[in-house]
């Protein structure tokens, strides 16, 4: 069970690694949602999301043999990016097994960071495959990307900062795709500001985690093609677990909402924000009337975008 005295030791164990990233608000997207609208901007995290935090604190964590077996995760990029620069902060190994259609910008940057990139076939199978191959022959340890209670633990650090800097929230947004940021955001939420709520987003067309929520049963990813790429992963079940206590709604938004919303941090903010970003202030505008008037802090999850590929 993460608890809050281990989420302010994760805090403490990455803080010399980490930034800790700016709060930022604009007038417009206020008025707009007719809300006060808090942003967190994890898009100016190391590696460009708040998966350095969970990454870096996973192998800070390891023992010294098992720095020197290596580590391996696989990831369809911000995770992959994160874990092979921790590791090579580190001084260790690193493998990232990548589906063959993650943006080739995240696959790059996996690559410079100085980890070995193995591609596979966008399934969860075939990265699974992939990954215990090269942990057979190499030993390395698994760092998973989001269904641990290290990387819980470090995420959760990003909401221990927003309640640091910001008091009497009524609201919490945060994307929702392996639910480790979810998660840990609701942990730390649940502890530091209990009358906060925490609500996660996600898009329409991989609702695995809206359906899991509502039913009470667990639901795979249909892996559909969204542009939400870092979103498209099904929860675990122990980001299920802290979601169901912890969370008090999931909400949805179409692939049309997300890119304007996208594009309106592009324009108004002058930031660049992914699409997995872009779902927190989709469903605020799609969701008006629950936020109106309301303090809300939003979690921009990273910024990594292939400018190649632009939705808009």
């Amino acid at each position: 069970m993460v608890s809050l005295s281990s989420i302010r030791q994760a805090a403490e164990r990455i803080s010399p690694y980490t930034h800790q990233t700016p709060i930022i608000t604009n007038s417009y997207i206020n008025s707009l949602c007719e809300a006060e609208v808090f942003f967190k901007c994890e898009n100016f995290q190391k590696t460009g999301s708040f998966k350095a935090r969970g990454a870096s604190n996973s192998i800070l964590k390891l023992s010294q043999q098992e720095k020197e077996n290596g580590v391996a995760t696989h990831s369809s990029g911000n995770h992959g990016q994160a874990m092979a620069w921790a590791a090579r902060e580190a001084g260790v190994k690193a493998w990232v097994v990548m589906p063959s259609n993650a943006p080739a910008v995240k696959k790059a940057a996996v690559k410079a960071y100085g980890a070995e990139v193995i591609e596979c076939e966008p399934t969860l199978e075939a990265r699974e495959y992939h990954l215990k191959q090269i942990q057979e022959k190499t030993g390395a340890i698994f760092i998973p990307p989001y269904n641990a209670e290290n990387t819980v633990e470090g995420q959760a650090t990003c909401a221990v900062e927003i309640h640091s800097e910001l008091h009497a929230l009524d609201y919490i947004l945060a994307p929702v795709g392996g639910g480790g940021l979810l998660s840990g955001s609701a942990l730390a939420t649940h502890f530091l500001s209990p009358k906060t709520k925490v609500i996660g987003c996600e898009p329409e067309l991989v609702n695995d985690a809206w359906q899991s929520f509502k039913t009470g049963v667990w639901t795979a990813s249909t892996n559909a093609p969204t542009l939400a790429d870092g979103l498209k992963t099904s929860l675990g079940d122990i980001t299920f677990k802290y979601i169901q206590e912890y969370v008090s709604d999931i909400l949805l938004c179409s692939e049309t909402e997300m890119v304007e919303a996208m594009r309106l941090i592009w324009e108004r903010m002058k930031i660049i924000v992914e699409p997995s970003s872009a779902v927190v202030l989709a469903c605020i505008l799609k969701n008006k009337e629950i936020f109106k008037n309301q303090r809300t802090a939003v979690i921009l999850s990273g910024g990594n975008v292939d400018l190649g590929k632009l939705p808009f």
